[in-house]
């Protein structure tokens, strides 16, 4: 079993983690664009709030793949859960 199986899981809740961080980010830096007419930081808050949801999507579907992969995991490896 590769290490990359192992770890889709506890990848998926940093990813998701990250994920959602970017996207406050993003969105406090849009913000601020938009309150001190700055266009383009506005533009480059939403960028990374539009980043920090597809990054938390893709953390999500990791998760979701590492849960599907678990029973495999279980009866071909009953040592490593």
């Amino acid at each position: 079993m590769s290490e990359e199986n192992k770890n889709l899981g506890t990848q998926g809740k940093e990813d998701t983690l990250k994920g959602k961080l970017k996207q406050a980010a993003g969105k406090v830096e849009s913000k601020v664009g938009h309150i001190t007419g700055n266009r383009e930081m506005e533009a480059k808050g939403k960028a990374k709030e539009v980043g920090g949801k597809a990054q938390s999507v893709v953390g999500k579907g990791e998760q979701k793949v590492d849960d599907a992969l678990k029973p495999r995991r279980t009866e071909d490896y009953p040592e490593d859960v």
